[in-house]
Formats: C-alpha cells, structure tokens, sequence
C-alpha cells in the first residue's frame, strides 16, 4: 500500500495520540501533507490543525530527520531527500467527544477522519489504509473495509472515503439489527444511558425499514448508528454507510426527548440516499481547503429534516396528532423569526459558512434557518404536489426518480437540474413555487397547503380560567442568565425591546426602580401585562441608564393544526397517503 496510516496512543491521560503517515513511490523533490479546513456536511471553516503538538518525518526505517516546513495553518512541505518511502509523524491533542472531533482517553479513542488523517495532496484517489494500536479488550468500529483485526487494520478506496468513515475505539455497547435484510448496528459509547435496549433496536429498524422501502433498496450493504453518550448533546453528523450522534445519556426519557433523539436519528439515516449520494456536484469529490458553495443547501437539510419526522409518523413511531404538534411547533419557530422576510432559502444555503454556524446577536433579525424553513417549505411542496395532481405524484415520487437518475447513478445533482426535474416528473410547473418560497422571501401560506389535507391552523384558546399573575407583556428579546442577572442577547426588529431602543448586551438591573433577577424577571412582568409601559433600569456597556418601554403582546406561543371538519373526500385522501394514517373526523365541540 503506497498510503498508509498508523495510530498509537501511548499515554492516553495526556490526551495524546501520535500518528505515522508513510508515503511509498515518491518521486519528486518534496510533497505536501494537509489537513481538511472543514468537515463534509458541517458547512464551516474550522480550525482542525489547532490540535496539532509536533510533526517531523524521516526516509522509511530510517531516524534521520527530513525537513519540514509549515506552508499554511493546515499544511506541511516534506523536503523527501531522494528517498522514494517517507514516514511523516505528528502529535495531536484531543479531548473533545464531538460528531467532528478527536477524543484521546483511558477509556475511549474517537478518530473523524477529517480532523486527524491529513491528505497527501495530489494523491487523494489512491487507496489507504489505517492501522490502529489499541489496549487489550478494545475493539476498533469503524464501516471501512477490515483487512486485519490484531492490531486492526482497515482499508479505504480513496481519501473521501476515508474522511467519510469514522472510528469508535474502546468497550462499547452493541446492539445489532436487521432492516429490509440489511445488517445494521447500534454502537454506544459512554457509561451509563436511560435507553431501553430492545425499543432502541425496534424504533430505529423500523427508522430504516420505512426510509428503505420509500426508496425501494439500500444503497449499502451494511449501517452503523454511532452514539456517543455524554453529560452534553451537540447533535449528529451523517456519513456514507453509517451516522455519528452525540446525545446526552437521559436522552432516551422522558418521551419528549427521546422523539427528538429518534428525529435526529431519522434525518441522519436519510441522509444514507439524500446528500451522500443524491448530492450537490460540488459536494464530492471535495475541495477540503476552501468553502464550496450551493444554493441547494435548503433541499440537502431541509427537506431531509422534513422526511425525517415523516418517516417517524409513517413507521408509526409518531401518532398523526403528535406529528402534526411538532409541525405546529417548527411553524410557530419560523414566524418568531424576523429573517424570513430578508433571506431566501438558497441565500441562506449560500451563506451557510458565515451563517448558520456562526450565529450572532442580530441572526433572528437577517437570516432564516434552512433547517427550519427548508422542513416546512418541503411540507408545502408536498402537499402542492399532491393536490395539482389530484394524487398521482408527490415528494415521494420526486425523490425516487432523483434517487434513480442522480443518487443511484453516482452523478452530482446540478444547481439548475432541480426544479426541471420535478416539472418533469410531476408534469406540473413549479416555477412560482419556487419563486416564491425557495429564491424569493414571500410569508409561506402554510394554512393553504395544509388546506388541501384538510387540515386547519388556529392558535391555542388561552385558558378560561386566567394566570392569577395575569398576562404577561411581551418585551420581544431573548436574554441569557448571567449571575441571576438578565442580559439581553437578542432584539427582534419591531418588537417593543427594539422600538424602545433596547440593544444586546444591555444588563437590566431594575423594573420599576425595583431590583429584578432572572428568575424574577418574566414574573414580575406578568402583573403589568400587555400594553404597559414600564421603567427599565439599565446597564449598557457599564453606564446605568433608563428605558421606557411599552410591552406588546406576545404572539402565539402554540398552534393547533387540527383536522378540518368540512374537509372533502379528495383532502381526507390527500391527508391518509401522506401520512400512512387514517382520517381522524373531528370531535364536535
């Protein structure tokens, strides 16, 4: 093998690892070693090499150091000597338990290949392998070929799929599963966990089965579901034959959270067909030293995310009217957000590099998730589909037939390929669509498209029997507790905090010339209630003043999207193929 990488750890509570990358048949004067700025699916610039302790090299078999030189933060020149075998050796820190990370301990070692295997550049389609050095009793996971297992030793094609293949090292727990015959399974790392182990293996087979049958095969032969548990949750990164999540270890109860652990686990087990392999051209083969950009970010994590909860409802994970509690729960989130009427969906799948991932204080007020946006905006186009077609097409008949000539086939979708092909498909023009919602900023007319499932959208009745606090008066800002001390993070364009003048990082010290904490704060709002203007005392960047401002009254903080009881044959149709549910009449009132 011409690439070869090797790992040793050797005082695991340093948090240290060393790695060897021997490079055979060189022939040239020197060669270039780099890191990935970023990691395939998280769509930021990182600093990777930031773990990086000491490099050298020297001739195979030989202990004569070669010179190396650092050209850039994540690229190292090896001046070769003459000689054709070269060893080039590194020390990295690592101690973070991350879906993107290195973590070096005594108990585990956890290796993204991004953040650790630099490439050689030039050569990134050869074929490498991975030799891991581990304690007695560990085992090596990982989805890339096994070619020995004492040490391990694993083999990838070309250096994307090496990037795309983490490996979990240590004692975990391991659960396997069958789905449509395909061999999966559940690796756990980290002590302790409040899951149930026969419902975790039953709630995700029946994750992958539905998401298989929708596209009617597996591309893969085999399927890892990673987990590490921790005291902190960061979420999940897909890859091509297997997922890595990170949850905290009570994410299993109560019920509430263990549907967002099973969400999560569904959108990264559907990105197997929607992003890994139904991609953006630019998204593979990749440029790992730049930002690469698509306006199709939207579609890739959006309507994922749409089907992510689908496919819960569909395997019956979810009932119909808890599916659509959490659809009203996404909807009352993007009306909250002010942005929505500033950026687009694909100007925000393009600013996703200075964007999503680097939130700031005024986010709300200029940018929309295309996470969030991207979910609903799939929903409605689903349910446009369904009802101009009277039945005969949707989503799902869209995404096989781009499975089948873009994700199957192995070629990149084009930036302009996707709207033809779903006029093609469906027989429809979806041109306005699309204007509207996907390159323009137009209010998404939910309520319309959920019409044609019959399904109605009003905002809870507030209770009959009124908070004895009363009502509390919307200030429109989010704090953050600093000390017991509410600071002002966030101001929403045209909300009472902004119409008064309200800036993030303004400390509040006082309402009413009283003293107020965090935790008193909201209370002691709830007897003014809205349109009352009230004193604040304040600090703003160290000098007290005051602020009056008149409080507002918060919009709907729940929705209810309900079956409609006038709903037609035609929209209770719509409703049962969508949702693989019965149609639920309403109780009369």
């Amino acid at each position: 093998m011409r690439l070869h990488y090797r790992v040793h750890v050797e005082r695991p509570t340093d948090h240290l690892a060393q790695f060897t990358l021997e490079v055979r048949e060189l022939d040239a004067a020197s060669f270039d070693v780099v890191l990935p700025s970023w990691v395939p699916g998280s769509y930021e610039i990182q600093p990777t090499s930031r773990g990086v302790v000491s490099v050298g090299a020297t001739a195979t078999g030989e202990t004569t150091p070669l010179p190396v030189a650092l050209v850039d933060k994540a690229r190292w020149r090896v001046t070769t000597g003459g000689s054709r075998s070269v060893e080039f050796h590194y020390t990295m820190y690592g101690h973070i338990v991350a879906t993107d990370g290195l973590d070096v301990t005594p108990d585990h070692l956890f290796l993204s290949p991004p953040i650790c295997f630099p490439y050689v550049d030039g050569r990134k389609e050869e074929p490498c392998e991975v030799t891991v050095f581990l304690p007695d009793g560990w085992k090596a996971f990982t989805e890339l070929k096994e070619l020995a297992s004492h040490p391990p030793r694993f083999r990838a094609e070309n250096y994307d799929e090496l990037v795309d293949s983490p490996i979990d090292c240590g004692t975990p727990v391991v659960f396997p599963i069958v789905a449509m015959g395909v061999p999966h399974r559940i690796v756990l790392c980290g002590e302790g966990g409040n899951y149930e182990p026969h419902r975790l293996q039953q709630d995700l087979t029946k994750i992958a089965e539905t998401t298989i049958r929708l596209f009617g095969e597996s591309p893969v032969p085999r399927y890892t579901f990673f987990y590490h548990l921790s005291d902190t949750y960061d979420g999940a990164l897909e890859h091509a034959t297997s997922n890595m999540g990170m949850f905290r270890r009570d994410a299993f109860r109560p019920e509430v959270s263990y549907e967002k652990f099973l969400w999560v686990s569904s959108h990264e087990y559907f990105h197997l067909y929607n992003v890994k392999r139904l991609r953006p051209k630019v998204l593979g083969p990749f440029d790992y030293t730049r930002e690469v950009y698509t306006r199709l970010l939207w579609w890739m994590e959006g309507t994922t995310d749409y089907y992510g909860l689908l496919v819960l409802r569909r395997a019956g994970i979810l009932t119909p009217s808890r599916y659509r509690e959490k659809i009203a729960e996404q909807l009352v989130e993007l009306r909250g957000t002010p942005g929505r009427a500033l950026q687009s969906l694909e100007d925000a799948s393009v600013r996703s590099w200075v964007d999503y991932y680097k939130r700031y204080e005024n986010s709300p007020n200029q940018s929309v998730s295309y996470y969030l946006k991207g979910h609903l905006v799939s929903l409605c186009l689903d349910l446009e589909i369904r009802h101009r077609t009277e039945g005969r097409h949707s989503l799902d008949s869209v995404l096989r037939e781009l499975w089948v000539r873009f994700g199957r086939a192995g070629r990149g979708l084009g930036e302009e390929e996707l709207l033809p092909t779903m006029n093609e498909v469906t027989g429809l023009d979806l041109t306005e669509f699309f204007s509207h919602y996907i390159s323009g900023t137009r209010e998404l007319d939910i309520e319309r498209f959920l019409g044609y499932a019959g399904l109605s959208v009003r905002a809870k009745e507030r209770p009959t029997e009124p908070d004895p606090d009363g009502e509390a008066g919307y200030l429109g800002s989010t704090l953050r507790n600093v000390d017991n001390r509410p600071v002002v993070s966030s101001v929403l364009s045209g909300g009472p905090a902004s119409q008064a003048g309200l800036s993030p990082g303004d400390e509040v010290v006082s309402l009413e010339r009283a003293k107020v904490t965090f935790d008193g704060f909201t209370k002691s709002l709830k007897g003014l209630g809205p349109g009352s203007e009230v004193e604040l005392g304040i600090f703003r960047r160290g000098w007290w003043r005051v602020v009056r401002v008149t409080l507002g009254q918060a919009p709907p903080d729940k929705l209810l999207i309900e079956p409609r009881p006038a709903a037609t044959e035609v929209e209770r149709s719509t409703y049962e193929s969508w949702l693989s549910a019965t149609w639920e009449t309403p109780k009369a009132k």
